[in-house]
């Protein structure tokens, strides 16, 4: 079994990164790690001219989690899995940080780290047939990739318990319920309506969504007084930028139309 590493795509603005080990069920291993996280700081860097980050998969699992089979082989465990798991976080902070919206299209099964994955997105669309299971019980480990962190914030206290300590896989229809995921659409019409989401979103003001999705991930952090304050602030900010200001001029033209009046029967 070979590694082949992530790929990355930029073109109109939008990022892709693909997961492309589909022989190994996109399962992560060191060198797929250190190369996702080579992956996103280009994006980084490339930021200026990227408005949306689209995370994707080869073939029938979106991510089976770490890779079992590296785990079960490393002379050293405890320093292998210390250090996957020390290159997988910092590559989902730094995709946490990206001034940009991230969207995981989920074509297969997510199970360990690929939910950690899933949870690092804003938006997730996923085919009606995937499934996505804790994974880390049935292999004697705990969770890791922020799915301790994030999950209970996505789908509550007492449904992320049941999902990490009884291993017990989710459908799709489940997770759009609990709001593990944002929508679920048959799997021949999956790509379409992701190139949907993706083209809105990158036809809006880059920094007006971006500063949206940086506001929604900070706010199961910080207090309710800390995000009016960084809103407040945040919004100032982007009033000054020329891309707001046309947009709020045009907005407030006499030559826009103004909305009918409603009527009441009464003339007057």
């Amino acid at each position: 079994m070979t590694t082949t590493l992530p790929q990355l795509s930029l073109s109109g603005g939008v990022a892709t990164i693909r997961l492309a080990r589909p022989d190994a069920g996109n399962a992560v291993d060191l060198p797929t790690a250190l190369a996702l996280r080579d992956v996103v700081a280009e994006i980084a860097s490339a930021a200026p001219s990227v408005h949306v980050v689209v995370l994707r998969a080869d073939g029938r699992l979106f991510c089976a989690g770490g890779d079992v089979r590296a785990m079960a082989a490393a002379p050293d465990r405890p320093a292998f899995v210390a250090e996957l798991a020390g290159v997988l976080h910092e590559t989902l902070e730094a995709l946490r940080a990206l001034p940009v919206p991230v969207v995981a299209v989920v074509q297969g099964p997510a199970a360990g780290a690929g939910v950690g994955l899933v949870l690092a997105a804003d938006v997730v669309l996923a085919a009606d047939h995937v499934t996505f299971v804790a994974a880390y019980p049935s292999v004697g480990l705990s969770p890791d990739c922020g799915v301790s962190a994030l999950l209970p914030g996505v789908v509550g206290a007492r449904r992320a318990a049941l999902f990490l300590l009884t291993g017990a896989p989710v459908d799709a229809a489940t997770a759009l319920d609990w709001g593990l995921v944002s929508e679920v659409c048959p799997a021949e019409t999956l790509d379409a309506r992701a190139g949907e989401v993706v083209a809105a979103i990158a036809a809006l003001p880059r920094q007006a969504v971006g500063e949206a999705a940086r506001l929604l991930r900070r706010s199961g952090e910080r207090s309710y007084a800390a995000s009016l304050a960084d809103e407040a602030a945040t919004i100032a900010r982007l009033s000054s930028t020329d891309e707001a200001g046309a947009l709020l001029a045009a907005f407030a033209s006499p030559a826009r139309p103004t909305p009918a009046r409603p009527t009441t029967g009464d003339p007057t």
